[in-house]
């Protein structure tokens, strides 16, 4: 494989854990306002956040299982980003 070859599987990889933050972030924007009337975070800084923690978690599981694209670590991305999106929307305050 070539370098170019290996930056495609790389984004590849990580392109679940930015669309979901992505998702959630956007998801909380339009549909949850009432929340966001006390969150100090824009669109891409939770974009941003979301990612990196999701990134964090598709490693881990690439390193607990050996292999990625395990369904457990998709749920684990998907409660993780949606955890961090509660948290930068001050949800424990409703």
């Amino acid at each position: 494989m070539g370098p170019s070859e290996h930056i495609i599987h790389t984004f590849n990889f990580i392109a679940p854990a930015w669309w979901m933050a992505l998702f959630c972030a956007l998801f909380a924007r339009f549909v949850l306002r009432r929340w966001l009337s006390a969150s100090r975070w824009g669109v891409l800084t939770q974009t941003f956040w979301g990612g990196v923690l999701g990134t964090f978690i598709l490693l881990g599981g690439l390193w607990f299982w050996g292999v990625d694209g395990k369904m457990a670590t998709y749920g684990a991305l998907v409660l993780a980003c949606a955890t961090a999106q509660w948290l930068m929307c001050q949800g424990w305050r409703r």
